[in-house]
Order: structure tokens, then C-alpha cells, then sequence
């Protein structure tokens, strides 16, 4: 693995499969509503989501253990193919039910193919060189948001709403051939393997009921009823049993001994917080482009363009700029910063707000958001041993995935509160959107400065140049120092 040229093939691999899990989501929301009307089951819609949703977050940190524990090149491989069978079942499902049953186990694979892919760019690359990997999955992300709505209208317009899972296939099947013959056995050297099961079985049962509580609560079912309030006693039960277990094993599934780190805890923390002020530009401009501003429903699917397209390049030069220079405090304050301001001033929109005036907010919110979507998978990395890479990066990931569930519900109750009621007012209906729309975005950044806030204290520690442990590291730097000394002293 020294040398650069052999890491290409693996790169494009990993690539292929973090388009393939992360254009999912975007590529089958514009073929729902074909899907509806063959399958039926409107009142299951939401279920196509959260199912994939629910069995992502929850794979994710279990996943990053075993990768850590057992290697990940099969548990790679086997992620894929997972995924790769959840999509064809998909794609042969009749009816809603099956259909919600095969995307929770496409979310199984994807959520593996997705904290496994920047774990494994961790394994190849040491923290100094990562940055310019990561920005670029980073920008692949922006990618798969931009062509997965066109793809999957025009798959569901000229083909069929079954291959936008059948599409999955031969890119599926190419990322298997080309990571099996490149991709090395990267193994931590333990003598037994020990897998905390109860600790995974603990760590479901307090995700499953809190991530189905803030969906449903103030929609399917309210805030204060029996429902909600007992999946929240569920949740909190098995969040005080998952405490005791981890902390009373050697290899648990989520050491809460890296929240001891303070890179590591303001790191997840930050992921958070942005995850949940984002997701009203992502859920709400193409309907606020469509219903107040009058876009067709084409102009108003790509009214993302141009921050994802803004991402796209901050990801990648952020991931340049850390690369180069090894600094990432700055960059990431900047960032947020930049969303906070463009969510602010996405509360200001209006009937008045032009195409541009929108379009500048979306490429500000696009320059702000790139480097957060890779910086802070480094900035964790850098703070532990290499040992412990599966399991930091999966902790962002959860994170970032609660933080959007928590986002989407707190921004949804507050959108539907607000438009009740300025529709109860007399308001049109272009006015109480609009007005609804930027109330979201106001307590959207709420969210962002409160994360500006915490990475103000985000430490800025060197990046390691080599994947050994640090005291290793340490001692081989101390000596090539000692040696150029030596060096100094004797030509002199």
C-alpha cells in the first residue's frame, strides 16, 4: 500500500459503492409517487424511508466495531452484496409491506457500505494525506444528490419505477469485482475476537424506539400520548442498560471512554446540530421554489443544484487545504459559520425572492456545509489510534443520522404549526407557506450557531503522518529529529 498508483483501482471501488448507498435516498424519492399508484399503500409512504433509515443508523455503529475487530475487506464486500440484494428485492416487490421489508435491508447494506468506505480511506491514507480523499467523497455525496432526482425520474418516466433498483445492479456487481482483486486484508491483530451482541441488542433497542418516536410524534401520533411517551420510557431504559454494558466489557460496541476526548465529543456533537439545521433547506426550498416562487416541479427538483454544486467544490478544496497545510480548526469554524449565516438568511425569503436571491443563498449554504461533510471523519481519526477507526467513524455517522431525524421532526412540527396557523388567519396559501418556510429556516439556526458555538473550542491537534500508534510514531519522528541533529552537527 506505498505505492500511489495501486490505491487508484481501490479508490474507484470505494467510490462506485459510496455513490451507490448514498444516491439510494434521492433516486427512489422521485419514483414514489409511480410506485404509490401501482403498489398502493399511501398511508405506508413515510415507511419506505424510515425503514431504510432506521436499519442504516442502527448498522452503522455496529458495523464500524466488527470492521475494526474482524477486518474490513469481506465485511466490505458482504455490505455490498447486501445491498445489492435488498435492491433487487426492491425492484420484485408487490406490495408496500415487501417493498418497506426490502428497503430496511437495503439499509442494512448501505448504512455498512458507508461507514466501512471512510474507514477504509482511513486504512490506506495516514490522517496528513486524508483530507484530499475524504473532500472528494465528500463531493461525491453532492453528486449523488444532484443526479439521483433526474436519474430516477427519467428511469421512472422512459423505463420503469423497478429499475431505479434494478439501475443498482452492474454497479453493484463491478464495485465487488474490482474491490475483491485490489482491496488488501487490513486486520487488527487481536488473539480473540470478542463481539458485544447484547451491546449491539442494547444499542437497537434505545435507536429503534427514540428515532420512531421523533417521526411520529406531532404527525402520526401527539406529543403527550401513550404511543410516543412509551417509546421514549423504551428508549431511555435501554439507553441506561447499553450505559452499564459498555462500560463494564474490554471491546464495547461504542466505548463511552472516547467521550473523554474532547475532539471527539465536540466533533459528533457539531455533526449533529449541522445534520438538523440543513435538512429545512433540503426539505423545504423545492417546495418553497415550486408553491411560492411558481417553478415547475422539473425547475423545482433541481432548485438543490446549486448547493450541492457549491458543496462539491468545498469539500474538495477544504479536504486540499487540510492535506496541505494540516490545519482544520479554521476551516471547520468558517464552514458553519457560512451555513449559519446562509440559513439565516434563507428566514428572509419571500413572494419577492428572486430565482438568483435563492440561488445565492443555496451556493453560500453549499460553501459552508462542504467541509463539514468530511473534516470532521478526520478530526476524529487523528484523535485515536488507528485501531479504533471503525468505530469513531461510524459514532459520526450515527450521529449525523440522528441529527437529520431530529432536524427533519423539530423543523416539521414547527412548519405545520406555522402554516395552520397563518392559514387560519385568512393567508393565501403562497403567503402562509412562505411565511411557515421562514420560520423554519429562523429556528433552523438556532441549530448552526449553537454548533458555531461548540466547535469554538474544537482543538487543533497535529495530524499524524502514518497510520502506526501514536507513541510509535512519536519515536520514529523523535529519531529521524535526533538524526537530522546529528547530521547538522557533523557538517558543521
Amino acid at each position: 500500500m506505498t505505492d500511489v498508483k495501486n490505491k487508484f483501482p481501490i479508490l474507484a471501488g470505494i467510490l462506485l459503492a459510496i455513490l451507490l448507498a448514498a444516491m439510494d435516498q434521492t433516486i427512489v424519492a422521485t419514483a414514489m409517487p409511480e410506485i404509490v399508484r401501482e403498489l398502493h399503500g399511501l398511508e405506508h409512504l413515510s415507511w419506505v424511508f424510515t425503514a431504510y433509515m432506521l436499519a442504516s443508523t442502527i448498522t452503522v455503529p455496529i458495523y464500524g466495531k466488527l470492521s475494526d475487530l474482524l477486518g474490513r475487506r469481506t465485511l466490505y464486500i458482504v455490505a455490498i452484496i447486501i445491498f445489492l440484494l435488498g435492491s433487487i428485492l426492491s425492484g420484485a416487490a408487490h406490495t408496500m409491506l415487501q417493498l418497506i421489508l426490502f428497503r430496511g435491508i437495503q439499509g442494512i447494506g448501505g448504512g455498512a457500505i458507508m461507514v466501512t468506505s471512510i474507514a477504509l480511506i482511513a486504512d490506506i491514507f495516514p490522517p496528513a494525506e486524508r483530507g484530499k480523499w475524504m473532500g472528494i467523497i465528500g463531493g461525491a455525496f453532492g453528486i449523488a444528490s444532484i443526479a439521483g432526482p433526474l436519474l430516477g425520474g427519467w428511469i421512472t418516466d422512459n423505463v420503469s419505477w423497478r429499475w431505479v433498483f434494478y439501475v443498482n445492479i452492474p454497479l453493484a456487481l463491478i464495485a465487488i469485482v474490482v474491490l475483491s482483486l485490489t482491496l488488501p486484508k487490513i486486520a487488527r491483530k487481536v488473539e480473540k475476537v470478542y463481539i458485544d451482541y447484547l451491546g449491539a441488542f442494547l444499542l437497537m433497542t434505545t435507536l429503534v424506539p427514540f428515532l420512531l418516536a421523533v417521526v411520529w410524534g406531532g404527525s402520526t401520533y401527539p406529543w403527550g400520548s401513550g404511543e410516543i411517551l412509551s417509546l421514549f420510557g423504551i428508549a431511555f431504559i435501554s439507553l441506561f442498560f447499553f450505559v452499564w454494558r459498555e462500560e463494564s466489557i474490554n471491546e464495547p460496541i461504542l466505548s463511552l471512554r472516547l467521550f473523554g476526548n474532547r475532539a471527539f465529543t465536540l466533533s459528533v456533537l457539531a455533526t449533529l446540530l449541522t445534520a438538523a439545521g440543513m435538512f429545512g433547506a433540503i426539505l423545504y426550498i423545492p417546495l418553497f421554489s415550486q408553491t411560492v416562487l411558481g417553478s415547475s416541479a422539473t425547475g423545482a427538483g433541481l432548485a438543490l443544484t446549486p448547493m450541492m454544486l457549491a458543496l462539491v467544490v468545498a469539500s474538495a478544496t477544504s479536504g486540499q487545504i487540510v492535506s496541505r497545510t494540516g490545519h482544520y480548526r479554521y476551516i471547520v469554524i468558517g464552514g458553519i459559520a457560512l451555513s449559519a449565516i446562509a440559513v439565516y438568511l434563507f428566514s428572509t425569503i419571500g413572494p419577492e425572492t428572486t430565482t438568483l436571491g435563492l440561488s445565492l443563498r443555496m451556493v453560500l449554504l453549499g460553501l459552508g456545509l462542504g467541509p463539514t461533510m468530511s473534516i470532521f471523519n478526520i478530526v476524529v481519526q487523528n484523535a485515536f489510534d488507528a485501531r479504533r477507526t471503525g468505530e469513531v467513524t461510524a459514532a459520526v455517522q450515527m450521529f449525523r443520522s440522528i441529527g437529520g431525524t431530529i432536524g427533519t421532526a423539530i423543523l416539521g412540527g414547527v412548519m405545520n404549526a406555522e402554516l395552520a396557523h397563518r392559514l387560519a388567519s385568512g393567508a393565501s396559501q403562497a403567503v402562509a407557506f412562505s411565511g411557515a418556510v421562514d420560520r423554519v429556516f429562523f429556528f433552523g439556526t438556532f441549530f448552526l450557531v449553537t454548533a458555531f458555538a461548540l466547535v469554538l473550542f474544537l482543538p487543533q491537534l497535529a495530524l499524524r503522518k502514518s497510520n502506526r500508534p501514536k507513541l510509535e510514531e512519536a519515536g520514529i519522528e523523535l529519531e529521524q529529529n535526533l538524526g537530522h541533529t546529528d547530521m547538522a552537527h557533523s557538517s558543521s
